[in-house]
């Protein structure tokens, strides 16, 4: 926001960062939301035991677990939930890159950083420190950034992204190595047959989260794992029938809602005999970039596989709360079923895109229709309120507005009205 200051009439230098001085304030504040959260109070007020710093835990048998530094643990029924950890790459110099976890270690910002990879968090990682005046180079070995997400969503954040001065090198054949080159570093890729070497003064790793699993004693339990993680079933039940995993450390949808979700159907699979399948079924996820993206449900392209849809896709340019703010970049994407108005997905970019996705989520977890979207009284001015635009829109495309017979007759009787009143006209 500082580099608009003077469009608010603000005057004066732009302020310069202060690294550590901000990673201690976001430390601190991470530090108020567990005190605020008292997670151990609450468990303990609710009958278990915690035991908290126990180190490294791992299983002697199927049944019982060996801590560091804590007690040794026998259960009838065991939950695994260690969570996950940047993956790095098994590459010559990997040891000189840092990862997200590391950049809280950092005492001083960098004159310039090359992030290999370009999902949610090389993406925001990229935005951070392009905002803080670091120069940015995003490596990709895909196509196009974010490349799970809706092709609209990249191609506006490519756009973004390069407006704000990150160098996006998309569609490479990987960071081959990494060597010390002067004062910083120099990571080696290929572009085709063509090697290409970037130098820069630090080279962040973003190439994905693997499951805490290497310290667990895994075998010594009997209990299988795949590419890093937990083997689980349908009902999140490991391949020891009273073991289950959730979270992480499963490789299913890595979000923290999705990890507290899964836990629950563990818990009570584990100790209820519930024999409760997990379905991801609506799960809204979106990146703290700027500006944010979001999206949940299908893509466009991942719609054309499927039922007969319809897409309404409207600029956040069109939106009084965006033009009131000065935050028009951006858009919202609505696919719906033609048949019935179900709602597909809903894909942004923009200012509070995350919030405004997770309104239709909601309303797709309840069934809500188009039309039943489009009849909502939302408060204005708002970012939400771009659902509502949208969901018109396509009620109009589709003729699925209330009274849409009503309103289709009144064209031909309007040729009729025009008629009579040239007639009245003339003959007056």
């Amino acid at each position: 926001d500082a580099d608009d200051f003077d469009a608010f009439g603000l005057r004066g230098a732009r302020p310069s960062v202060d690294l550590p001085v901000l990673l201690a304030r976001t430390q601190e504040r991470i530090e108020r939301l567990h005190e605020k959260k008292q997670l151990i109070r609450h468990l303990e007020e609710s009958g278990a035991h915690v035991f908290a710093e126990a180190g490294d835990a791992r299983f002697r048998d199927a049944h019982t677990i060996e801590t560091a530094s804590g007690p040794t643990l026998e259960g009838a029924k065991i939950l695994l939930c260690a969570g996950g950890r940047a993956r790095r790459l098994p590459i010559p110099g990997d040891e000189l890159a840092i990862t997200h976890s590391d950049v809280w270690r950092m005492t001083a910002q960098p004159r310039s950083i090359a992030i290999v990879g370009a999902a949610a968090t090389g993406c925001q990682l990229a935005t951070i420190f392009a905002a803080f005046g670091s120069k940015v180079t995003l490596l990709e070995v895909t196509p196009r950034i974010l490349a799970a997400e809706d092709e609209d969503v990249a191609r506006a954040m490519h756009a973004a992204l390069a407006q704000r001065g990150v160098t996006i090198e998309a569609g490479i054949g990987g960071v081959e190595r990494i060597e010390r080159h002067g004062e910083g570093l120099r990571a080696h890729s290929k572009r085709g047959d063509d090697p290409q070497a970037i130098d820069t003064e630090a080279v962040l790793i973003a190439v994905g989260w693997q499951g805490n699993v290497d310290t667990l004693g895994l075998d010594a339990a009997g209990i299988a794992s795949a590419r890093g993680y937990v083997t689980v079933d349908e009902r999140l039940r490991t391949s020891v029938a009273h073991i289950y995993a959730a979270g992480d450390i499963t490789g299913r949808l890595m979000l923290v809602q999705s990890a507290t979700y899964q836990s629950r159907i563990a818990v009570e699979n584990a100790l209820l005999g519930a024999d409760k399948p997990y379905a991801t079924g609506v799960v809204p996820h979106g990146s703290f970039t700027d500006p944010e993206y979001a999206g949940v449900g299908v893509t466009a392209a991942q719609a054309k596989g499927g039922e007969p849809f319809a897409v309404a896709t409207v600029p956040y340019a069109e939106l009084d709360r965006a033009v009131i703010d000065g935050h028009t970049e951006g858009f919202f994407k609505l696919i719906v079923a033609r048949e019935g108005g179900r709602v597909l997905g809903a894909h942004a970019v923009g200012e509070q895109a995350v919030e405004v996705v997770q309104t239709v989520a909601a309303g797709m977890a309840a069934g809500v229709t188009a039309p039943q979207l489009a009849e909502l009284e939302l408060a204005y001015p708002t970012y939400a309120a771009i659902v509502g635009v949208a969901a018109r829109q396509l009620v109009r495309e589709l003729g699925t507005t209330p009274l849409s017979p009503e309103w289709r007759a009144l064209r031909g009787r309007a040729a009729e009205w025009e008629a009579e009143g040239k007639r009245k006209k003339d003959e007056g």
